[in-house]
């Protein structure tokens, strides 16, 4: 076996382990607060992404080298495996840990719905500027595998800018942190990781990244202009101060 192929052999084989770990996600999608339509058209507000001849680009470059590198370290390889699952259980089971509290339907059904449904909301924010720029992942661009080599043919057909897999963790800290306050640092810093993730998985550059914050923070925003989030989320605070010290 060659080192390509036992690399491949080696995320899969850690990447099934870690889902075998995860919390099963629910069979039915969260509804939204607010229809996709409905949500600000985040391409008329955020830059393009950068040409191939500019200078920030040649950052992304550098960039995509450092996430190579990272690969390296067994313990940020297996962390960008996890972060790479599509599952809002997922999600939630690795952000619980710096919001220091278990989050699930069956022990915080408020905590859980507000999150899954407001994450939800967010992030269907990416689909016009993911389609409108239709920009080619790092892995296609330089012709090499990502660390899901299975994945990429998919992968590829879906544009890069922004990162949905950003837009999703920063949403999840987002809503976290008006649950939690006093653990925000926790949860930014985590979810920031997450983002780093995508590049070390060669899936996102970097500029996909940066650009995913502040598009997940536009969805955010217009989330709080819902009457039934906004009732969600008292709920949600409720729950989480009589299950904090029990």
């Amino acid at each position: 076996m060659n080192a390509k192929s036992f690399f491949s052999t080696a995320v899969i084989t850690l990447a099934l382990s870690l889902l075998s770990g995860c919390v099963s996600q629910s069979s039915e999608s969260p509804q939204p607060y607010i229809a996709e339509e409905l949500l600000p058209d985040v391409v008329q507000c955020v830059p393009a992404p950068p040409a191939f001849n500019s200078p920030e680009f040649e950052y992304d470059s550098i960039r995509y080298e450092w996430g190579k590198a990272q690969r390296a370290n067994p313990e940020r390889l297996a962390e960008a495996v996890r972060d790479a699952i599509w599952s809002l259980d997922t999600t939630l089971a690795i952000m619980s840990v710096p919001f220091g509290k278990e989050v699930s339907l069956e022990k915080t059904p408020q905590i859980y719905n507000v999150l899954t449904r407001g994450i939800t909301t967010i992030e269907n924010i990416r689909f016009r500027p993911k389609a409108y720029y239709f920009r080619i992942r790092p892995f296609a661009f330089y012709g090499e595998p990502s660390i899901f080599p299975e994945d990429d043919d998919w992968l590829a057909t879906e544009g890069s800018y922004p990162s949905g897999h950003t837009i999703r963790a920063w949403a999840c800290a987002l809503l976290m942190a008006e649950i939690n306050p006093e653990n925000a640092e926790a949860i930014y810093a985590r979810a920031w990781a997450a983002g780093e993730s995508r590049v070390i998985a060669g899936c996102h550059w970097q500029s996909d990244v940066d650009a995913s914050r502040p598009v997940a923070s536009i969805g955010y925003s217009r989330l709080q202009s819902s009457r039934e989030f906004r009732r969600d989320m008292a709920r949600a605070q409720r729950e989480f101060r009589l299950t904090a010290h029990p």
